[in-house]
Order: C-alpha cells, then sequence, then structure tokens
C-alpha cells in the first residue's frame, strides 16, 4: 500500500500515527477482546476513552471549569439551527458577520428561529477580507453574535476575536486546534469533527455553562446544549468510534506533536511557504487580503484555467488529492490541516512550480 498525500477539505486528513494505532486496535481493544465500534457507549471501557478525549482536548485548549464540552452529532450545518433554538429563550436579535458561504448558510437558517440582523459583512470587498472591529455594528437587544473564523472555501480567516457585549459564537469547523485559542473569549465555539478533530458523524461543541439555561421552549431534547450536558453527550448513543478516534488525535497533538503551541508553528510554516509560491509565480493567483488568508485552506487559480483539468490530472498522478476548489467557486484548493505533513506541501510546491514552467 502506498499512501498518498490529501488536500481534502474535508473529510479531511487524518494523521497517520492516528489510523496505524486505530488500526493496531481494530479488533482488540486493549486486550478486551472487542472494537470500540461494538462497545456498549455506557460501559466502563468507552466511558474512560469518552472521559480521556474530554479532557485531553480540555488540556490542549486551556478550556475553563465552567465551560461543557459537548459531543454531539449533524455536522456543523446542525449547529446553524441549534444556536439560535439554545441561545434565544430570552427573545433578542441574532447578529450575524457575514464573510462567506458558511457564514451564509448560517443566516439563512438562525433567521428561521429568530430575528437576525447583519452586524458586519464582507460583501463590498467581494469577501477578500473581514470587518474590522470597529465595522461591527450590533442591534438593539442582541442575544449574540455569530462568526465564522475561517471560511473553508473562500480561505478566508479571521485575524482577530471580535469584542462583543453579547456572547460571541464561532463555527471554528476548519481552524480549531490549528494554534493555541482563548476559550473564554467566546460564550459559543462549535466544529465539525471532519477536519482537524477527527472523522465525520461528531460535532464539538464548547458552551459556557451560564448559557445552558439560554434555550427557547421549544426546541427539540436532542438539540438542547443542556440536554448533552446534563448526560455526558451520552442522552443516546453517541457516534463511538468517531469520539475515539478524535480522542486520539488529542492524543497525537499532545505527546506527538507537543502542543498547540508547537502544531501553530507548523502550520504557520505550511501556509507561507505555499503562499510564497503563490504570489512568486504570475501562473497563479490568490485573492484573499494578506492579513487574512487562511492557515487551513489555500485557494489559487492558474492564469489560464483552461489547463485547470490538466493541473488536476497530473496532481493526482503525481499522489497529490484532492486539490479541486469548491463547485461554487471552481479554481484549485489546498486544504493543509494538521494531519497533512509538512513533506506534502513541499511535494505540492515542487508540483506548482515545474507545471508552471511546462505549462505556463
Amino acid at each position: 500500500m502506498s499512501r498518498k498525500f490529501n488536500f481534502c477539505a474535508g473529510p479531511a486528513a487524518l494523521p497517520e500515527a492516528v489510523l496505524q494505532r486505530a488500526r493496531e486496535e481494530m479488533l482488540d481493544w486493549q486486550g478486551r477482546g472487542l472494537s470500540v465500534m461494538e462497545m456498549s457507549h455506557r460501559s466502563d471501557a468507552f466511558v474512560s476513552i469518552a472521559e480521556k478525549a474530554e479532557a485531553d482536548l480540555r488540556d490542549l485548549l486551556q478550556i475553563p471549569a465552567n465551560y461543557k464540552v459537548l459531543f454531539m452529532q449533524g455536522g456543523a450545518s446542525s449547529q446553524f439551527a441549534m444556536v439560535p433554538m439554545n441561545l434565544g429563550g430570552n427573545g433578542g436579535t441574532a447578529n450575524y458577520i457575514y464573510t462567506g458561504i458558511w457564514g451564509k448558510k448560517a443566516i439563512a437558517e438562525g433567521k428561521r428561529y429568530l430575528p437576525s440582523h447583519l452586524a458586519a459583512s464582507s460583501e463590498n470587498n467581494g469577501l477578500t477580507a473581514v470587518p474590522r472591529q470597529e465595522d461591527i455594528q450590533l442591534s438593539d437587544a442582541a442575544a449574540y453574535l455569530h462568526y465564522t473564523s475561517n471560511e473553508t472555501i473562500g480561505g478566508l480567516e479571521f485575524d482577530y476575536i471580535p469584542e462583543a457585549s453579547v456572547p460571541l459564537v464561532c463555527d471554528m469547523s476548519s481552524d480549531i486546534l490549528s494554534g493555541p485559542l482563548d476559550v473564554s473569549r467566546f460564550g459559543v465555539i462549535y466544529a465539525g469533527a471532519q477536519k482537524n478533530i477527527g472523522p465525520a458523524g461528531l460535532t464539538l461543541v464548547i458552551v459556557r455553562e451560564d448559557l445552558l439555561d439560554q434555550a427557547k421552549p421549544e426546541t427539540p431534547t436532542m438539540f438542547s446544549y443542556k440536554t448533552f450536558a446534563e448526560n455526558g453527550s451520552m442522552y443516546n448513543t453517541p457516534p463511538t468510534f468517531a469520539w475515539y478516534l478524535s480522542g486520539l488525535v488529542f492524543d497525537w497533538l499532545k505527546n506527538e506533536m507537543g502542543g498547540l503551541g508547537k502544531m501553530a508553528e507548523i502550520n504557520q510554516r505550511k501556509a507561507q511557504k505555499l503562499y510564497a509560491t503563490i504570489d512568486g509565480n504570475d501562473f497563479y493567483a490568490n485573492p484573499i487580503a494578506l492579513p487574512n488568508r487562511s492557515i487551513m485552506n489555500v485557494p489559487f487559480t492558474l492564469a489560464d484555467s483552461s489547463l485547470d483539468k490538466r493541473f488536476l490530472q497530473e496532481a493526482e498522478e503525481a499522489g497529490l488529492l484532492n486539490l479541486a476548489g469548491h463547485r461554487s467557486v471552481g479554481g484549485m484548493r489546498a486544504s493543509i490541516y494538521n494531519a497533512v505533513p509538512e513533506a506534502a506541501v513541499d511535494a505540492l510546491i515542487d508540483f506548482m512550480t515545474e507545471f508552471a514552467k511546462t505549462r505556463g
């Protein structure tokens, strides 16, 4: 078997060391004679897996004690509805910062449950730069302020944490765990797992305890943060194998990669060298303002779009997979999450340099 370099935006690359360990434990987890996939979620064995995963995540992100960590389902898209349901019990208006496609989806879903207000937008610059703090204007009686820290499709990333007088809610699906984070600045953080956390099927929610009693009364039991908080995320059967694999990723980040500070250094280095290649060759282009370029998702275009298909074909032949841009925007996109090794970025740079030389 020969593994290739995977630049998929999600489900994304997992650390090879994690996959190796999961393979070793697949049939017989720690001498128990069964797979994690076959365990009762209420067994002592799985509870120990779940508790270690949460403890490692809390350690990595330095999550304060007054925050609950919830392991949910439904992807980040389900949170577009769950946030207004869980924070809208006292009425008010849902405030949003619009910077791309995922923020747009959050707004469209959220206004079905609460009146919405656009507190700031990147539309006037073509979604190439995030609004500055002074551009954010909250509505009267705002219930919360929601933003997407990293737009996976557009490759637009906030270079600051917005200040707000109301709970700050953030979709961090594609940049959580890419570096240190001050969780205490937020009311709610949520993230689909399939980028930097683990496999698809799990959704991580970090919520401040004082917000657990703010839900609308009609909120379904299975959509309630309080339900999950009071039941250790096991009100029903959780996605046990995804939870287990995510725990292995947390362990890998802590004990093999040296924590999120070290991970941030690696991620910055990977992104900087790839952007340098794009900027240093007229054959490639990236439209995002320099301070807001994503270190996780790097979109780029070719000077001659008629070569896109050939670029992708030859890249795949070279062992570089999933470089096509999102269907809504086209072009190329290299997602270089934590699990994508620096060697993958180096190989991509070599390929891009040679392709521009021979096809440009």
